[in-house]
């Protein structure tokens, strides 16, 4: 037998910004992010601004405006596209068309930018819109919700929702830059700011113990939205997942996802309710459920467990009808087998050994499922056991 091989990498880099204020003409940030790179023709960006963002910011497209008449080296495309946000922009496959279309209407080349301002529903559509665009259109991600800001938009993953299925649709494409404006999180409604939280509470459960003890000091101030403590939430949940992705399998092409810890079951009931619970709102739910289900089979004590319910019940409510498992009928439960078919391979689901410590396993008992559920409902009816 004959044949040829060819083997070869491909070194990725890019920056995630910390700022205040991102479009003040003062502000040099984005203009010399879009300076720095060579370019022998005048370098063009096209914005897409997520509606909800727009609405709350009414003088955004004005500022953007203003922005760039300083900085002429760089061709802003006058026209500023809004289009709708949170889960409805990743369900909607007209969107994705007329972003395609405006690549095409506005000459934007590989050596263009897209830069997106929004959740990170919006970013994940403009980046899989900029990542088959020519095959790969410079993305700027400008994250605006505190789980966009600390997840989502530093990742490398782009993607839209397919027949009702998160994300099946997608591609692994790291942005160009991200620029974390705090400014922007002043106008999040109590709801999506703290739908955030839950993937630092991921995180710090599976990677860094000392910042789910962090977590714990700070939850009263989270939850009073103080803005310096969120300052540093944010940058260390971002530094945890830029150092995941570095380290471990970047482009998922094995079986494990363990920054998805919860999220089995936060996909599938964000589908079942119609992504009327906020994917964060789910995510806490997941790893509620996840973290008894390790108590249940011996891998964490009771005592850390109520550590981890007392923290998420300070932000969020873990009990809901759909997250309930009464029997094994539950529609909850065909999340396992779609986790495991997005994938591929053999069902992997992480688990806490400790609290930092995430550990793989390949079986789930769907009737330790039904007392995990049980358990986490009775947890929430008691006051919390222990004091914040």
């Amino acid at each position: 037998m004959e044949y040829l091989e060819q083997s070869f990498s491909v070194k990725f880099d890019y920056k995630v910004f910390f700022t205040t204020s991102l479009f003040k003409p003062d502000n040099f940030t984005l203009a010399n992010f879009i300076l720095s790179v060579p370019a022998k023709i005048r370098r063009k960006i096209l914005f897409v601004v997520d509606e909800g963002v727009a609405i709350a910011h009414p003088d955004l497209k004005a500022s953007i405006k203003e922005y760039f008449k300083v900085y002429q080296e760089i061709q802003l495309v006058e026209d500023i596209l809004i289009i709708p946000g949170g889960e409805a922009a990743k369900n909607n496959p007209e969107l994705f068309e007329k972003l395609i279309a405006a690549v095409d209407t506005y000459g934007i080349d590989r050596h263009s930018y897209i830069a997106a301002i929004g959740g990170g529903a919006v970013l994940d559509l403009v980046g899989y819109a900029a990542a088959v665009s020519h095959r790969g259109v410079k993305h700027i991600r400008i994250p605006t919700t505190v789980l966009s800001q600390n997840d989502s938009g530093v990742g490398v993953k782009n993607g839209i929702n397919f027949k009702g299925k998160k994300n099946f649709t997608g591609t692994f494409s790291p942005p160009a830059a991200v620029f974390n404006d705090a400014e922007f999180l002043l106008s999040l409604t109590d709801r999506d700011y703290y739908a955030g939280i839950s993937e630092a509470v991921k995180v710090a459960l599976i990677k860094d113990e000392a910042f789910f003890e962090w977590l714990e000091a700070h939850a009263s101030s989270l939850a009073e939205r103080n803005s310096k403590q969120m300052n540093v939430l944010i940058k260390r949940c971002a530094a945890l997942h830029l150092a995941h992705i570095s380290s471990a399998d970047p482009f998922e092409m094995g079986s494990s996802r363990p920054l998805d810890f919860g999220h089995w079951a936060a996909h599938k009931i964000e589908q079942l309710s119609h992504f009327s619970i906020l994917h964060g709102e789910a995510v806490a739910m997941g790893i509620a459920l996840d973290s008894t289900y390790s108590y249940l089979i011996g891998l964490i004590t009771e005592e850390k467990l109520q550590r981890i319910l007392n923290v998420l019940q300070v932000f969020f409510e873990l009990t809901h009808p759909l997250i309930q498992i009464q029997d094994l009928n539950a529609p909850v439960l065909k999340g396992l087998a779609e986790f495991q078919e997005h994938l591929g391979g053999e069902l992997t689901i992480t688990l806490l050994s400790d609290i930092g410590k995430g550990q793989e396993v390949h079986q789930i008992d769907s009737d330790l499922l039904i007392a995990a559920s049980n358990y986490v409902m009775e947890f929430t009816r008691q006051p919390q056991s222990l004091s914040l």
